[in-house]
């Protein structure tokens, strides 16, 4: 089994049967407000996208609901005018990733777009939202939330599969007690880059058109 395979295993079907609590999708909300003190404290600002990361099922049912997904999103998208689309990346994880200027409509469409698979009854499948900031000119930060485990942690690469535990220590404590974090450090799985780019692959623009789901 390869590195990023073991990863995966953990953030996912592993980590299922050591999960402390339900997660629910209500709790992506608290970033609304952690955000504004991610500005004024630490000087960080909302790098504009977020994403959804799943695993797929070859099923027609999960499919549909992949497609409904698409159309939750793309009908959100006329009011919130959050451009979307849903990729695999290089390690076969599977993304809906959203770009939005206003991060509070990030935080909502992300909300929808797992509040859909969950209903549709593939809960089971969501493994995690992630949410990018960056200080002016510096390397980007993120708040991860596990569905596995119900509780965000922070995560700070640096470098070729290195992480930056100062900056991550200084996250968790500015804002525990505006997030619900994971207390247990060995749960903080990483998601690491690829390349200069997020983990779901290169940024893309607000003004994008979504792709179609299949």
């Amino acid at each position: 089994m390869g590195f990023f395979d073991t990863i995966r295993q953990a953030l996912g079907l592993a980590a299922e049967t050591d999960a402390t609590s339900a997660a629910d999708a209500e709790d992506l909300f608290d970033l609304s407000t952690a955000y504004v003190t991610m500005g004024a404290e630490l000087g960080y600002d909302s790098a504009g996208e977020a994403a959804l990361c799943f695993s797929d099922v070859d099923s027609t049912a999960f499919a549909d609901a992949q497609a409904e997904v698409d159309a939750v999103l793309d009908a959100g998208k006329a009011e919130t005018g959050t451009a979307f689309e849903f990729r695999t990346d290089a390690h076969g994880y599977d993304w809906v990733v959203l770009a939005d200027d206003e991060f509070e409509d990030l935080v909502t469409s992300v909300h929808f777009a797992a509040d859909t698979m969950h209903e549709a009854g593939f809960g089971s499948r969501l493994l995690a939202a992630v949410f990018p900031f960056r200080e002016a000119g510096g390397d980007a930060v993120y708040w991860i939330y596990s569905f596995r485990r119900g509780r965000f942690y922070p995560f700070a690469p640096a470098g070729a599969h290195e992480r930056d535990s100062s900056a991550e220590f200084k996250l968790e404590s500015v804002l525990d007690g505006e997030l619900a974090v994971e207390d247990d450090k060995s749960y903080w799985y990483p998601l690491w880059p690829e390349g200069d780019a997020h983990p779901w692959g290169p940024s893309f623009t607000a003004t994008r058109e979504h792709e179609p789901a299949g």
